[in-house]
């Protein structure tokens, strides 16, 4: 079975597929992924890297476990990401001073220089994915999808 969500073969699907929401939403989000990541990818980023970063401007310096909680990042991956990150000098560990068996994670100055150029590359990004739309609907479409996003979590949880 093909998984091919290309513009072309969705042309050729039939109506009652195209019309489907969860048709719409998941090819919307897979082109959607596909631009944030093409876009970072040329900065020399990943999305994870931006989660970061982001993650640390909003909370603060936090442990790894936070970082994880907080974007979706599975621990296991967190270290290497971490690493990358502080390899670039974007963000230091230093050990917890309410518990010296844990790292507290910051971002560096040169991390918020970074941030604040990924931010630019994300925002033309949402620009140029929400093209079609005015502001009003850009707004109501976000408020549709954080809806839709808090209606799901809650029924999963």
């Amino acid at each position: 079975m093909s998984h091919d969500m290309s513009d072309a073969a969705d042309r050729a699907a039939p109506d009652r597929l195209r019309g489907l929401p969860s048709r719409l939403l998941a090819h919307v989000a897979m082109q959607a992924d596909r631009l944030v990541s093409d876009r970072l990818a040329g900065a020399d980023a990943r999305k994870w890297h931006y989660a970061v970063l982001v993650a640390l401007r909003e909370s603060g310096p936090a442990s790894q476990a936070e970082l994880s909680r907080l974007t979706g990042i599975y621990r296991s991956d967190m270290v290497a990401l971490l690493n990358e990150l502080a390899g670039r000098g974007l963000v230091e560990r230093a050990p917890d001073p309410a518990d010296r068996r844990r790292n507290v994670i910051s971002m560096t100055e040169r991390g918020r220089d970074r941030l604040t150029r990924l931010d630019g590359l994300v925002d033309d990004v949402q620009d140029e994915l929400l093209a079609p739309l005015t502001g009003p609907e850009r707004d109501q479409l976000v408020g549709l999808l954080g809806r839709l996003r808090d209606h799901h979590s809650r029924s999963a949880q």
